[in-house]
């Protein structure tokens, strides 16, 4: 497998002077496998513009792209960058787009390609050179053919968020975005009203179950691509419910899941350049997991396993 990071940003793109190391683009990652001309996109935040920009050049579209793109979710951060996706206006380009099963009415279909119209954007869809299938997903294993399997899990996020798990000859990649720790919604304090200790050891427990779960879909990834938003100190408690993980709580999830290497994601688009240099300095020294690669990833980096 070969990943390279075309948007590692959170929430909006955040360019400029202070974000060039890092980058400031949302979501958006390649994934090639054996066969060079099969194309993986993991989300199409705005990240996904540079990615169909450098397709064009190097002429991988002169007769079309074949393209899977795989949705984590529809918040905005991760699909703003699909109508500037470029091979969407070259004749002869298929891609299909999978992602959640939508909880209301709309289809993944409409959500996505609603970007698309008038209220929005200058072009619809129906005048899209590309032919655009959609295809909705909900837990489950997939067999994606030439040896690809994909794993998909549901995230805690205010959204209907999936979690991928890639294998590929042995290899497995892992996201884990947007998310943040399963907690227990009862009340646990014995001196309020509402307190009741059946409701608030059921409450533990299921808490303590689905983050297990997690745990055990990330297993022994040989690369693990998790939210990491904020820091411990910012989530609690001012965070907490917006579906993001604190670093270190990111850590000690690969940790728990005996991953080789983490690449922490979705960076709080106010933190510069500067900022995040001194979060790593604090937080990724050579002691903190020692058996396990932990790094910030970078719009731009390229990681093969």
């Amino acid at each position: 497998m070969i990943i390279k990071f075309w948007g590692v940003r959170g929430s909006i793109p955040c360019p400029g002077s202070h974000t060039v190391k890092y980058g400031g683009n949302t979501a958006c990652i390649e994934l090639r496998l054996e066969n060079p001309d099969r194309l993986i996109i993991l989300d199409a935040g705005s990240g996904i513009r540079e990615l169909g920009n450098h397709l064009v050049t190097r002429g991988a579209c002169k007769n079309g792209l074949n393209a899977e793109i795989f949705l984590t979710h529809t918040h905005w951060d991760h699909i703003n960058g699909f109508p500037f996706f470029t091979p969407l206006y070259i004749p002869g380009t298929q891609v299909t787009v999978h992602g959640p099963i939508a909880m209301e009415n709309d289809s993944l279909e409409k959500i996505v390609g609603g970007q698309l119209t008038y209220y929005y954007f200058p072009v619809q869809e129906t005048d899209l050179a590309a032919k655009i299938h959609y295809r909705e997903l909900k837990e489950g294993q997939y067999d994606f053919g030439n040896g690809l399997t994909i794993e998909v899990q549901y995230l805690n996020h205010p959204l209907l968020c999936l979690g991928y798990r890639f294998t590929f000859q042995d290899k497995i990649l892992c996201t884990g975005y947007d998310t943040e720790p399963f907690t227990n919604i009862f009340c646990t304090d014995p001196t309020d009203p509402a307190y009741d200790p059946v409701m608030a050891d059921e409450g533990e427990l299921a808490a303590r179950q689905e983050n297990e779960r997690i745990y055990k879909f990330f297993d022994g990834a040989d690369l693990l691509i998790h939210d990491a938003q904020y820091t411990l100190e910012e989530y609690h408690p001012a965070k907490i419910g917006w579906g993001h993980t604190a670093i270190e709580t990111a850590i000690e999830a690969g940790l728990k899941s005996h991953v080789k290497r983490l690449a922490l994601f979705h960076h709080e688009p106010v933190r510069t350049d500067q900022d995040l240099d001194k979060i790593e300095q604090k937080f990724l020294s050579p002691d903190t997991a020692p058996d396990m690669d932990i790094f910030f990833a970078r719009e731009g980096m390229e990681i093969r396993i």
